[in-house]
């Protein structure tokens, strides 16, 4: 099968960037990289209590995705989409199902509404398995809060082409690829050097929100099988 093109996206890098460190999954071999829902399952349960929450960012607004994992052939995969670039932030970019929180509304419950209207996901479908860690989004002021859901089976998907472009699933241990991943350090104006974190996987890059999410659920499987 012909290898998918890597679709371009405008990354603002800052003028002073640097090559970022090797991943704490490197050392894995293929075996343990195949990763199961099951695993995925029991290292978001057991994520430590107390994590700290996202920094405050003035005038931020709440929001959550669902990641939504399901198995296939006895390996997870994530599920990921593309935004249209009709929406009023992150254009073209690719995430995770999710939106902003209505008032009233639990985070997690909005993360379940925002999947089902998105990408037709139904809320009866997902056994919420935990919370990530929560993260701001300076840029665009949201403070993002990422849910854990398993699916029984491959779902039945129907993308509202107002907010998707694109729909795709990924292998968890495709992600752990040495040619997948790279880290980079980006010295930001007021915020010293950040770690930042990038996915190149189906034709597409994942960075910003997305990609910290995805290292973040990552770092906790991986050290579960240590």
């Amino acid at each position: 099968m012909t290898p998918a093109r890597r679709r371009e996206q405008h990354i603002p890098r800052p003028p002073r960037y640097r090559a970022g460190g090797e991943p704490p999954w490197s050392t894995l071999d293929n075996g343990a990289r195949a990763v199961t829902v099951d695993q995925i399952r029991k290292a978001v349960e057991a994520a430590p209590p107390g994590r700290p929450p996202a920094p405050t960012v003035p005038g931020a607004q709440a929001a959550a995705v669902l990641v939504p994992v399901f198995e296939e052939h006895g390996v997870a995969r994530l599920l990921l989409t593309r935004r249209s670039t009709n929406l009023p932030s992150h254009q073209g970019q690719v995430a995770f199902p999710g939106g902003k929180v209505h008032d009233g509304e639990t985070a997690e419950a909005g993360a379940l509404r925002e999947a089902h209207e998105e990408v037709g996901i139904r809320p009866e479908d997902v056994d919420v398995v935990g919370a990530l860690e929560e993260l701001a989004t300076v840029a665009s002021q949201f403070v993002l809060a990422p849910f854990v859901g398993v699916l029984p089976q491959r779902p039945v998907l129907i993308p509202n082409p107002a907010e998707v472009a694109r729909v795709f699933d990924v292998a968890v241990a495709e992600l752990m690829d040495a040619d997948v991943y790279h880290e980079e350090r980006w010295d930001l104006p007021g915020m010293g050097e950040r770690p930042m974190h990038f996915f190149d996987v189906a034709g597409e890059t994942v960075w910003g929100a997305t990609a910290r999410i995805l290292h973040d659920l990552l770092v906790l499987v991986t050290g579960s099988l240590r």
